[in-house]
């Protein structure tokens, strides 16, 4: 067995061979695998070995697409099969509601090259004629589904490794891992210790005892899950004879998929019943056996399917496969670098291995090897979570996620389980006025308050929601008097030090303030791709504020670990830290009769103040696009702070807002949105945050030399704003843009502008086509809607309230 290897990849699924296969394919070959027992042990061998593109997240989504067009690649690389069958599949819609989820899917996938197409239920019957269409009102058809061998696909990746370098140590079961002090690994084995640089953790079912051993707890769980294999359906058994595979077919209602097998049919289960499996851990011994059959907690999932596949109801069981496999709180996989442990790798949680595994691989083999992906991974990012995650909050939301597995995906959607978990001190405050919950990254967020006599709960809709009316009212206060919201949804961050103003200088692309001033910066991958849109506040010569997004905490972070410098300490204060904003023309009111201090700010000033008894930073800046500020304090004074600003502004009309007036009030100025317009997937000059990039600066800032050769070369697409002639329904994100009959741009994100009372869609076009005024259509929910390219903000056209 080999003592030394670059990269020790712990579990020999799908998953972790596909990880090797990537990191051979980019030009790493001095890596291996290990694994306990055979290959295919665990979850991979018992899997039911279908694949589709479809899920809600585009990145996801081109991921689960790259994956399945790999496999071609495979068998020609090896010369073994993967036991393919291509044979398409449809999910079918019993419900307007259902039916709009799959025409916004569709949209998403015009600008993503994906042929799917929405067929009606006559249509649905010649596809898939084992279903009974009755009550059927259209479904979703991808040519791409279909369905493979686990075991002959998972050899094939490990064959491609072998051929590109790698090693794979089979029986060989991994009791250790610890680290050395220069950040590389000794992973102790039954065999002997093998010394490795990085570590993947690829373990599946046993991610988390593998992950335990590092100190680090994964936020995933294991679920039993039971599908079943018939006898022979004649029907099937005459398509077959006549040269035919039925397709695959996804009844969400049901809470069923089903494929042909055989001569028979195999369907599988996401049954509302459901069960963990191994609570307090996955036994070691645990490999390939399944469970017992338990059908009991399938008896409504089977016998719904025998009302909608009737040829079900007439072929016996040939056998019934019952295993556990994992999930993460949201169904996504566990990937990356694992913030705060160097040189250690998450390939876990990979629920849909046979969709996603090939896309996990060349995403973790790029992110070790070049530093970066090539799209965004925010939806599958380890780091999507933090340290504040449990396993008491992980099992239940694991449980909510299987059960909605087949569930319409609302964009306004909030899950209820395992909530409330975080709350700030203002939570009591806020209910009792009425507050409507979300949450963020752990975190309960007012959305909306609602008003007397209405009803505490948004209805889940792509349409125009119950939330609309208080929205309206909320926007009508920041703009007419003032409005205040808790700004908890802000990550923050201490950095002091001697050299505190050199690092923000070398991370940050944009200009550091002078102290007593903030100022708006992009933060740049090396490769020029947005990683953050921050503000840094200059509180003095060697103490900052950085503000951004309070979901990418860990994210952030874990770069600015990556990146210290010596003389700089960091630290994330998001949670001790907290205050308020106020907005409107009557906020420097407020804010004047609760101070002793001068409250003749400019915008973009910062200055410590004392309001009421509580010591604060005061910034003037406000994402509302009005007069406004933000009021930092420590969190124990919190309350203190509220009960002054409070106070003095119900004499001016004070009203609370949340997140979804909010976001109506950004678009009145086109402000983007971190992961709508700013994300890893797109660059400062084509969202118009090259504006903010300091090009004067003597400093090879991070992602320099690329931001200088796109402002060299122009950017191909630009973000603009549209005007939308919609109807009940508005942007939400990814829907494509039409010009000329062809799709030439995709939206970022939208809604409603109720200060201008007008649906708004924030997209990218081709820069030589983005001319104010510019007709196109913006497709929602399976309709064009005639739209307009507007470039004046529908608010403060000239900045007077804002900046004056």
């Amino acid at each position: 067995m080999k003592t030394t290897t670059r990269v020790a990849v712990i579990g020999g699924g799908v998953v972790g061979c596909s990880v090797l296969y990537h990191l051979t394919k980019l030009g790493w070959s001095d890596v291996m695998l290990i694994e306990r027992s055979e290959l295919t042990s665990g979850s991979t061998w018992h899997a039911a070995g279908g694949f589709h593109t479809l899920n809600g997240d585009t990145n996801m989504a081109a991921l689960q697409g790259y994956t399945i067009k790999l496999y071609k690649e495979l068998e020609e690389i090896t010369g073994m099969s993967c036991g393919l069958h291509h044979v398409g599949g449809v999910t079918l819609a019993d419900n307007k509601e259902r039916l709009d989820m799959l025409k916004a899917e569709r949209a998403k996938h015009r600008f993503m090259g994906l042929e799917t197409e929405i067929v009606s239920p006559e249509e649905i019957k010649k596809i898939a004629p084992v279903t009974n269409v009755g009550g059927i009102i259209g479904g979703l058809y991808d040519p791409l589904d279909g369905h493979l061998d686990p075991s002959g696909t998972t050899h094939a990746y490990a064959k491609a490794a072998r051929m590109g370098g790698a090693t794979i140590e089979t029986h060989c079961k991994v009791i250790e891992t610890n680290q050395r002090p220069d950040g590389s690994w000794d992973v102790v084995t039954d065999k002997g210790t093998i010394h490795a640089e990085h570590i993947v953790n690829a373990g599946g079912l046993w991610a988390r005892e593998v992950g335990a051993m590092a100190g680090i707890y994964f936020p995933l769980h294991p679920m039993e899950h039971q599908y079943i294999v018939t006898d022979e359906v004649p029907m099937i058994a005459e398509i077959i004879d006549g040269g035919g595979e039925h397709p695959h077919v996804m009844d969400p209602a049901g809470e069923s998929y089903l494929r042909q097998e055989g001569r028979g049919l195999c369907i599988g289960f996401y049954e509302q019943p459901c069960r963990p499996w191994a609570v307090d851990g996955t036994p070691w011994d645990f490999g390939h056996e399944l469970l017992p059959d338990d059908f009991d907690k399938i008896e409504e999932s089977i016998e719904f399917a025998y009302k909608r596949f009737p040829a079900l109801a007439e072929a016996g069981v040939k056998s019934v496969i019952h295993g556990p496999f994992t999930f993460a709180p949201d169904g996504n996989p566990l990937v990356g670098p694992v913030p705060g442990v160097r040189n250690y790798w998450s390939a876990c949680a990979v629920m849909a291995g046979f969709s996603q595994g090939g896309g996990v691989g060349l995403m973790l083999a790029q992110w070790m090897v070049e530093g970066e992906c090539e799209r965004d991974t925010a939806a599958m990012d380890v780091a999507r979570y933090g340290n504040w995650i449990t396993p008491g909050y992980t099992r239940p939301k694991v449980v909510e996620n299987y059960q909605k597995r087949f569930s319409i995906a609302y964009p306004n959607e909030e899950l209820p389980a395992a909530r409330p978990f975080r709350t700030t001190p203002m939570y009591d405050i806020f209910d009792g006025l009425g507050a409507v919950w979300g949450h963020y990254y752990g975190m309960e967020i007012p959305n909306y308050f609602a008003a007397e006599g209405e009803e505490r709960y948004e209805i889940p809709s792509f349409r125009r929601s119950n939330a609309f009316e208080a929205t309206a009212r909320e926007v009508k206060t920041v703009r007419e008097a003032v409005g205040i919201n808790e700004i908890h949804n802000f990550g923050k961050y201490r950095v002091k030090g001697a050299g505190a103003r050199a690092w923000l200088d070398r991370i940050m692309a944009g200009r550091v303030p002078k102290q007593g001033r903030l100022s708006l910066t992009p933060m740049l991958s090396p490769k020029g791709r947005l990683i953050g849109d921050f503000t840094i506040s200059c509180l003095g010569e060697e103490d900052f504020q950085l503000t951004a997004s309070y979901g990418a905490q860990a994210y952030h972070m874990r770069w600015f670990l990556q990146n210290l410098d010596e003389g700089v300490t960091i630290e994330n204060v998001s949670d001790q830290v907290n205050g308020f904003q106020i907005a409107g023309p009557r906020a420097k009111d407020v804010l004047a009769a609760v101070t002793r201090d001068a409250v003749d700010l400019k915008f973009l000033d910062v200055r410590r103040m004392t309001i009421g008894k509580v010591d604060c930073v005061v910034q003037r800046v406000s994402y509302t696009g009005d007069l406004g500020y933000e009021i930092y304090c420590d969190l124990p004074s919190q309350r203190s702070l509220w009960d002054t600003l409070w106070g003095e502004g119900q004499t001016h009309g004070m009203k609370p807002f949340g997140m979804r007036a909010m976001m109506s009030l950004r678009l009145d100025k086109f402000f983007g949105s971190w992961l709508s317009e700013f994300s890893p997937d797109y660059t400062a000059a084509e969202t118009g945050l090259d504006r903010f990039i300091s090009f004067e600066k003597p400093v090879d800032f991070i992602g320099r030399s690329a931001a200088e050769a796109e402002r060299d070369a122009g950017a191909a697409r630009k973000l603009c704003a549209f005007e939308v002639e919609a109807e009940d329904a508005d942007v939400v994100a990814y829907e494509p843009i039409w010009l000329d009959s062809a799709v030439v741009g995709f939206c970022t994100s939208g809604g409603y502008s109720h200060h201008a009372q007008k649906s708004i869609a924030l997209g990218f076009v081709p820069v030589e086509r983005a001319t104010d005024g510019l007709q196109v259509e913006i497709e929602i929910l399976g309709q064009k809607q005639a739209a307009r390219l507007i470039t004046e903000p529908l608010f403060d056209t000239d900045g007077a309230r804002m900046r004056g």
